[in-house]
């Protein structure tokens, strides 16, 4: 917890992210509070399209020990 969140700025227009275990601190900087830190959704014509959107931006947000499920939002063949 407390580490600082980059690239929140830099999200595609209508791409939303959901806080959920942030903080912001004195000089305004979000930070890292524990948890599922991170939300991000984002509309499209399709749900593939959905998909890419969401995960082209996932990558613009950075933090020390960042990681993200690859698998939201995925067909499931079975």
């Amino acid at each position: 917890t407390g580490l600082p969140i980059s690239g929140l700025d830099e999200l595609d227009e209508g791409v939303i992210a959901f806080h959920a275990g942030t903080r912001r601190a004195e000089n305004g900087q979000v930070l890292t509070a524990g948890g599922r830190v991170l939300g991000v959704t984002a509309m499209g014509a399709t749900l593939a399209e959905a998909r890419a959107l969401v995960y082209a931006n996932v990558e613009r947000i950075h933090f020390e020990g960042r990681h993200f499920r690859r698998d939201i939002g995925a067909v499931n063949s079975e």
